[in-house]
Parts: structure tokens; C-alpha cells; sequence
């Protein structure tokens, strides 16, 4: 059998193996067809068999199982966020409709964790919003103003208090806020599929060729054989333009990140012993950092428009040549072979940071674009995607309904000319920072 999974990932490949998979072999028929198996496709199962338990219930994956943007993340589970468009006065009703959103995200990641007993890591120590230039100190009084009249905990804070608690001179401003959770993304999204119900079959390594509507019957065809379903959830986040589904309000970004290995005792009480903590970066485009449980240093300091089947070997060494030059601005006296291994993920944008909910047409749903915040809103839209394709309402949905919508791209060539521009821009505002 032909594994498709690349074994780069430092949160995948700390986990055990896992021995039993299972492909498509033959045709089938469901009750319930979810394609894609991250956290919004198995926590749609999860919710599918717990609503009814008497269902055939397939999801279906390209890959392994939970190894795409589930598994490749930084492991934010975010309660606020600051460079998504939605921090301005004008737009500050769309930023607490949003806020709400990913409170009951992180809602449903506790409720699973406590339910399953799930050790993933996880520390409610807050996060940063950081800059190692003056200048974004207006910036940042401006969003701690923001979140002090929502009601969130936060404190704007000096290079003198970073770096005692962060461990690097770096830094010269930022902005702390107590809501938000670090985690270990590959342990979560590991126990959701050890965890899927008796109904539900995963099947893995089947890539979707094409799908259509027959009457009330969905067909899919794949490499060697059909699914046929009732009813179908795509769950495939930064993949749903290429399966055309709402394809004119998202698209991919791949971004590359590395992780060193542990730091001995030695280069670990150089820099100060500190907690676990993660920097999200005041300017766009800056690195995304974190020190984790383990004494790891993970960084993302890429993003670029391009081919999202696929990076080479020789593209993604280039990129952890530039993710060593970020840990080294950081941390100067650590070794130049201090990367333990690098790899690409995708994550859904949407041109307005909006996420896609919705009733694609009969018995046809769509739940993803996550525009980086996946974890928790990918679990709750997972949960609650079932529960509108079961003909149900919540109080989340209509929460997930208040949201402002995605707004429609153009066309191609126009759309990739854009965001080329708009990259390049914010990669140049933002050299510092990587």
C-alpha cells in the first residue's frame, strides 16, 4: 500500500505509527459522505453518530487521515486575532461576532478533551502579539484599547519584560493577551480519528477525481471506483476551490515551518529557562514562534502562492534556510544544525477573513476556510455542519450565521495577480519580523 504522507512534520512524526488503514477497494453506498479528514470532517462524524448512530457514515481522505493543516499547524487555539481585517472601528461588530466564534471553538476542543480524556499538550498561558520595532507600538496600544473595551484580559508589554519571558532581546513591543490555548496539534487531531464511532468508516488515500448530483443521489468517482451518498460535507478547508466548490470565495496559501530539536540543559538556562509561550506577529507576514512544551522552537515565517499539491525537497530546504535566520536573530548563540526538520501546509484564505458555513444546495454542504484559525472554528463548524445536515438548528449556528460572509473573488488571472501583490507587500513591510 502507498502511504501518501510526506514524514516531516515534527508533530506527526513524535506520535506512533499508526497500522491499520483502510482504501477503496470497491464501490459504496452511504448515508452520510465527508470529504476530508481533518477537525471539521471528524468532528462531523463524531456529531453524525451521536445524532444517529443507525447511519453509514464515510469520510474520505486524500491522505492519511488528519495529516494535512490539521496536523501541520503551530498549535494556536486562538481567542482573538489581530492582522484578519476585522480590528478597525468600522468593522468592530464583524470582530465580536468573529471573537464569539472562537470562543465556542474553544468550547468544543474542551468538551472532546474532557469527554475523551485527551492529553494534547495543552496550556491556557495566553499569548503574544509582538514586534521588534518601535514604531508598532502605536499598533499595539491601539488593539490593546480594542480588546480592553471587549472585555479581554491583555497588557501592552516592553523589551525588558519580553525578554524575561520570552528568553530573546528581539522583541521591542507587544501586546499579551490571557485568552488563547497552545497545544500539540498532531496529538489532537491523532485522538479524533482513534476515537471515531463504530459507524463511522475512514477510508484513506482515495483522492476525489469528480463529483455530481443525480436526482438525490450524489455520485463520486475516485481513481478505481464510485461512492454514492445521500448526502455529502466537504470538509477539505484549503481544497475546497479545487473540488469547485465555492471556489470563487477561497483560496490555498502554502506556508513552511521548522522545528529545532530540544535544547539541551545548557542552551536552555542560556536563554533564561522560560515557560512555554507563542508570538504571533504584530505586521503580517512575520514569523509565527513558539517555545514549546519540550523545550522546541517551532517557527513559520513563510507564505506564498503556489502549487498546494505539492513542495519539493529542494524548495522546502530553501525555506529552512530562511526559518534558521529567523531562529538566529532570535537566538544568536544556537547551533546552525539546530533544525530537527521542516515542512509545507496549507491554509484557506478567504478575501475577507471570513470563513465558509453553508448549504451548497440539496443535501450538499460545505464547511472550511479557516484563514488560520482551525483548530478550534474547524471543530465547531465540523460539529455544527452535521447538525444542519441532519436538518437541525443551534444556538451556534446562528451565532455561525451572524458572521459576515465571504466576499466573491475575480476570476483568474486577476485573483492570483492580486494576492502575488498583496504578499509581496506585506513580505516587504514585514522583513524584520521574519
Amino acid at each position: 500500500m502507498n502511504i501518501i504522507n510526506d514524514n516531516t512534520c515534527v508533530w506527526l512524526t513524535n506520535l506512533p505509527k499508526r497500522t491499520s488503514y483502510k482504501t477503496l477497494t470497491k464501490d459504496l453506498n452511504c448515508d452520510y459522505l465527508i470529504i476530508g479528514s481533518g477537525f471539521t470532517g471528524l468532528s462531523a462524524a463524531r456529531k453524525l453518530s451521536e445524532l444517529d448512530n443507525s447511519k453509514k457514515i464515510t469520510i474520505v481522505d486524500a491522505q492519511l487521515a488528519g495529516e494535512g493543516g490539521s496536523a501541520r499547524n503551530s498549535g494556536y487555539l486562538v481567542d482573538t486575532t489581530l492582522n484578519d481585517g476585522f480590528t478597525s472601528n468600522k468593522d468592530l461588530q464583524n470582530y465580536k461576532i468573529k471573537t464569539k466564534i472562537y470562543d465556542l471553538g474553544i468550547k468544543s476542543i474542551k468538551k472532546y478533551i474532557k469527554e475523551y480524556q485527551v492529553d494534547c499538550d495543552w496550556n491556557e498561558c495566553g499569548k503574544y502579539f509582538a514586534s521588534s520595532k518601535l514604531e508598532d507600538e502605536t499598533k499595539a496600544n491601539s488593539f490593546s484599547n480594542l480588546l480592553s473595551e471587549l472585555g479581554y484580559e491583555n497588557k501592552v508589554l516592553d523589551n525588558s519584560e519580553l525578554s524575561n519571558k520570552l528568553g530573546t532581546n528581539f522583541y521591542k513591543i507587544a501586546v499579551y493577551t490571557k485568552g488563547g490555548i497552545l497545544l500539540n496539534p498532531g496529538k489532537l487531531v491523532r485522538s479524533m480519528i482513534d476515537t471515531l464511532p463504530d459507524n463511522v468508516q475512514l477510508i484513506e488515500n482515495a483522492e476525489l477525481i469528480s463529483w455530481k448530483k443525480n436526482n438525490e443521489t450524489i455520485e463520486c468517482k475516485f481513481k478505481n471506483n464510485i461512492i454514492k451518498t445521500k448526502k455529502i460535507i466537504f470538509c477539505t478547508n484549503g481544497f475546497l476551490r479545487s473540488l469547485k466548490v465555492k471556489k470563487n470565495y477561497s483560496f490555498p496559501i502554502t506556508l513552511t515551518a521548522s522545528m529545532t530539536r530540544p535544547l539541551s540543559d545548557e542552551e536552555f538556562e542560556e536563554i533564561g529557562s522560560p515557560k512555554e509561550w507563542g508570538v504571533l506577529p504584530i505586521r503580517p507576514m512575520g514569523a509565527t514562534i513558539r517555545m514549546t512544551k519540550d523545550r522546541r522552537i517551532l517557527i513559520r515565517n513563510t507564505a506564498e502562492l503556489r502549487n498546494p499539491f505539492s513542495m519539493d525537497k529542494y524548495k522546502l530546504n530553501q525555506r529552512s534556510k530562511i526559518h534558521l535566520q529567523g531562529i538566529k536573530k532570535r537566538f544568536p548563540n544556537l547551533p546552525d544544525d539546530i533544525i530537527e526538520n521542516s515542512w509545507s501546509g496549507i491554509v484557506c484564505r478567504s478575501g475577507n477573513s471570513s470563513q465558509i458555513f453553508e448549504k451548497i444546495d440539496k443535501n450538499i454542504y460545505a464547511a472550511g476556510c479557516y484563514n488560520g484559525s482551525g483548530i478550534g472554528v474547524g471543530t465547531l463548524f465540523g460539529e455544527q455542519i452535521a447538525l444542519m445536515a441532519s436538518n437541525q438548528h443551534s444556538e451556534e449556528i446562528s451565532i455561525i450565521d451572524e458572521r459576515k460572509k465571504p466576499n466573491w473573488l475575480p476570476p483568474q488571472p486577476f485573483l492570483n495577480i492580486g494576492i502575488y501583490t498583496r504578499l509581496a507587500y506585506e513580505r516587504i513591510k514585514a522583513r524584520s519580523e521574519t
